[in-house]
């Protein structure tokens, strides 16, 4: 898909897989390839090295904390929409559970239609972590009271639900377009590596601004300003 915009690749899905097929499609892949994209910069900046973790903590360690929590359960809800059942509470979802009933070949459908069901499985735990935990509150796990444990949830289970909801598309591209979507590595410009190394170089200027403050030596600059 490089260098094309959404509606241009929507309107290329909809030449190859027909309107309904190719709508659907071309809205779940933006929505998995935005998934990858934010879950790359969580990794990036809470699942490499531990020295960017502790670069973070010493910059704002209750707000990158934040961040940690808000990332880890951004994709598990992610993870959660795009297995949601075709419908719920009445109203149709976007959800790869549709993507076999819009396939017309068989052995394509039947393939499809394992890769979905692989999927579900690998997302059980995000569903869990979804009805009683992020978009609902369980009473009994809120006051720890006894009850069933929350399903266990780490970045190696996310990885592999990943995986999982792009091997449905990608097996759905591969048959009506001949190609195939490396989801895992995209990335942004700009992103969570350049913020830690911006924090990194703050951090050491931080440090020999105080410095000077403990000498004497500090102007105007190493004031802050009233933001």
């Amino acid at each position: 898909m490089a260098d094309q915009t959404a509606d241009e690749f929507k309107r290329q899905c909809i030449e190859k897989m027909g309107e309904q097929l190719g709508s659907q499609f071309s809205a779940l892949w933006q929505e998995v390839a935005v998934l990858h994209l934010n879950w790359k910069e969580y990794v990036e900046l809470f699942g490499t090295k531990p020295e960017r973790v502790e670069i973070l903590n010493r910059a704002a360690p209750m707000f990158f904390h934040m961040i940690q929590n808000e990332g880890w359960e951004a994709c598990l809800l992610g993870l959660a929409r795009l297995t949601d059942p075709p419908k719920s509470a009445g109203r149709e979802n976007l959800t790869i559970q549709n993507l076999p009933t819009l396939i017309d070949d068989p052995q394509a459908k039947a393939k499809v239609k394992g890769l979905v069901d692989l999927a579900l499985k690998s997302t059980e735990f995000c569903r869990d972590w979804q009805h009683r935990y992020i978009a609902h509150r369980d009473l009994s796990l809120a006051l720890k009271e006894p009850t069933k444990e929350l399903a266990e949830g780490n970045r190696a289970k996310a990885n592999a639900a990943l995986k999982a909801v792009a091997d449905v598309l990608n097996a759905v591209q591969g048959h009506y377009m001949d190609a195939y979507t490396p989801f895992d590595f995209a990335s942004r410009y700009h992103g969570a590596v350049s913020l830690l190394h911006l924090i990194h170089r703050g951090l050491k200027a931080n440090e020999q601004r105080e410095a000077r403050i403990l000498k004497g030596e500090h102007s105007e600059d190493d004031f802050d300003p009233d933001l």
